[in-house]
């Protein structure tokens, strides 16, 4: 494992596995995100990122449009301007 992620007797503590593959870590995660209004747009758009992970194929062009437009462009009602360009770029192809 890369140098940070464990601690004495090999414990995992990277984040992925704390806040995303642990159940009670990734609630807690979440409800600290949902309650910090900083941050509440992050907590939503990673709520709605599982929703379209789980949602049909042919449900997937609309529910990404709405994703875009809610959390990608500026003045959008969750706009998540700490993201980077890359990140937020439409896919190609």
């Amino acid at each position: 494992a890369p140098p940070g992620h464990t601690q004495d007797g090999g414990q995992d503590t990277s984040f992925r596995w704390q806040c995303v593959d642990q159940p009670i870590g990734k609630l807690l995660f979440r409800r600290f995100l949902q309650g910090a209004p900083q941050f509440a747009a992050a907590g939503a758009l990673w709520s709605e990122i599982e929703a379209f992970e789980q949602c049909e194929d042919t449900e997937r062009g609309a529910s990404a449009d709405r994703l875009r437009s809610r959390f990608f462009t500026p003045g959008g009602s969750e706009h998540c301007g700490f993201l980077s360009t890359a990140a937020t770029a439409p896919p190609t192809g």
